[in-house]
């Protein structure tokens, strides 16, 4: 055996017991691509026995005939298992859809049954049936248009109104909801790839001051005459101003290149950019306090973000979850930082829609950054 295969043999057994050696990094790195794995096959496990139950369908119904027949086909939808109704007025409806709180909304005119009826034996024109959407999630609209149809002509086929009904005697006017010009699905994409990778540079951020500790460059920080908070503010302060200057650039090319606009309030499309870049930055200063290993805390850190990012909806929009998780992603703070960014940008709302997002990502800054302080070893390196 030749001496330079033995001491390639003995470089590459060193590389792989370094890697068992450390154990929490070894788990990270198995069980990372497993639970990534789990929760897009559980997303998109097919329905019925044994699958994935997906969440219903929150769409909301305005009544303007107040017949027998809109009556009857409310009650038929509110049976559906696949939706839930609401009955609500149209504005408050149009309101929903365009804030996302509703996937659709369905307005009868008023004479609505007449008008159906009438159109069947071709004694009048069809009436036309609103159909609001929201134009991120196109795929609804035809679901919705189709189980509208199916209920309606059920309802129509009964005794009490015209017997065996087989035209559609009504038009759907679809109607995309949006405060800006249209939807454009570049905003959503941009939004959650902005999130995610500004996370990762905050990782690296919280790595390097773990690198720095290590190394002894901390300790000669701390000889010089600064105070801790001095220290870690300036690190804070120096992040985030990196992660707005990423987000300024990434967001300059999304509206050159690909058209995205801050259709809604710009002040609070920073408002909500500085709190997410606050947060990286905590986020990265948590990570150097909580750290032992740069190895092992590089892993845990970006199993932690890779999570966050999923269920923030950056990767798959958060209304294709099960209900229950939609609920559950309301305590991350990536969800908020993605609706934040979408409420400003291709939704159009105005600056109120900026300050439940703001809030919420600086509470969680400031979360972390007390963890930080709490934890942080002040005399090590």
């Amino acid at each position: 055996m030749s001496v330079t295969f033995t001491a390639f043999r003995a470089l590459v057994r060193k590389d792989i017991q370094l890697f068992l050696r450390d154990r929490r990094a070894l788990v990270i790195s198995v069980l990372t691509p497993i639970v990534v794995a789990a929760f897009f096959g559980f997303l998109f496990a097919p329905t019925g026995s044994g699958g994935n139950p997906v969440s219903r369908m929150k769409v909301g119904i305005t009544d303007l005939d107040h017949s027998a027949l809109t009556k009857a086909v409310l009650e038929s939808l509110n049976q559906d298992a696949s939706l839930e109704i609401q009955e609500l007025p149209e504005d408050q409806a149009l309101q929903l859809v365009r804030s996302g709180k509703l996937r659709a909304a369905i307005v009868f005119p008023a004479d609505f049954e007449a008008s159906a009826t009438g159109a069947l034996v071709g004694a009048g024109a069809m009436p036309d049936v609103k159909l609001l959407y929201d134009p991120s999630q196109s795929m609804i609209r035809p679901m919705v248009a189709g189980l509208l149809s199916q209920h309606v002509m059920q309802r129509l086929s009964r005794p009490a109104f015209i017997g065996t009904a087989k035209p559609i005697p009504f038009n759907v006017d679809n109607v995309a909801v949006t405060t800006g010009p249209r939807y454009n699905s570049y905003a959503h994409s941009f939004a959650g790839m902005s999130i995610q990778f500004i996370l990762f540079m905050g990782i690296d951020a919280g790595i390097a001051l773990l690198l720095m500790r290590q190394e002894g460059m901390w300790r000669r920080l701390r000889a010089a005459p600064l105070s801790g908070a001095v220290l870690l503010g300036s690190r804070v302060a120096g992040t985030t101003l990196i992660a707005i200057m990423i987000l300024s650039v990434v967001y300059l090319v999304a509206r050159v290149v690909f058209d995205v606009r801050i259709a809604g309030s710009v002040p609070g499309f920073w408002m909500v950019a500085c709190a997410f870049a606050l947060l990286a930055a905590t986020t990265g200063l948590m990570i150097a306090s909580l750290g032992r290993s740069v190895g092992a805390t590089r892993g845990v850190a970006m199993f932690s973000v890779l999570i966050l990012v999923m269920l923030g909806g950056a990767w798959v929009p958060s209304f294709l979850f099960p209900e229950w998780l939609q609920h559950v992603t309301e305590f991350t703070p990536t969800r908020w930082a993605v609706d934040g960014l979408d409420a400003m940008t291709w939704r159009g709302l105005p600056l109120q829609s900026a300050y439940a997002p703001t809030a919420i990502l600086v509470g969680w800054s400031a979360l972390f950054a007390l963890i930080a302080v709490w934890r942080f070893n002040w005399e090590d390196g």
